[in-house]
């Protein structure tokens, strides 16, 4: 049975724009990856841009254009340095990442991550999910930076405090395999 947790979308509203992508993190190293997901972040941010048509005399519009892309880099490159970091290599489940933007009364957009995370793991991640979400932010953040750890969550704890972010997750059970679950993270901002 799926678990979820935070403010995560079930159903992304259909007929809006998005891009998918899919890596085999098997492939190489994950040392080897780490500019892949820069290379990653800023491709998914220039993807974006194309949806925030500016007005080309108006200096403001270019500013602001210019911070969402900057925002939008962060958090994908954050949020797949995640996914690769914890991701258990499966060949049936490769890690999947995507932007969806939803142009409504308010324009959000998501980026989402998808990996598979051992038992272990993924209950690490669960009681800092549990964590983040009954704690204040910025208290949370000085505490994990204290503890200089490896596993802090900094990135998520950022994406909240400088970026406004909304953040879900959900765990889904794989059949067949007990030790792994299925993770999946949205990251909502709103433009």
């Amino acid at each position: 049975m799926s678990e979820i947790f935070g403010d995560y979308l079930p159903d992304l509203p259909p007929g809006h724009d998005y891009l998918d992508l899919g890596f085999s993190a098997n492939s190489r190293p994950i040392k080897n990856r780490w500019r892949n997901n820069l290379l990653s972040a800023y491709f998914v941010a220039d993807y974006l841009a194309t949806f925030l048509p500016i007005d080309e005399d108006d200096p403001a519009a270019k500013r602001r254009q210019q911070d969402y892309k900057a925002s939008v880099s962060y958090v994908a490159n954050e949020l797949l340095e995640n996914t690769m970091k914890f991701h258990s290599p499966s060949d049936e489940y490769p890690v999947r990442f995507g932007i969806h933007f939803i142009d409504g009364p308010e324009k959000i957009i998501v980026l989402m991550s998808r990996n598979t995370v051992t038992r272990e793991a993924g209950d690490r991640f669960k009681a800092f999910i549990e964590e983040l979400l009954s704690s204040d932010p910025q208290e949370l953040y000085i505490k994990r930076m204290e503890e200089n750890n490896e596993d802090s969550g900094l990135g998520f704890l950022t994406m909240i405090i400088d970026y406004s972010a909304k953040l879900g997750w959900k765990f889904d059970p794989i059949p067949d395999h007990s030790q792994l679950f299925l993770a999946t993270t949205l990251v909502q901002l709103v433009l």
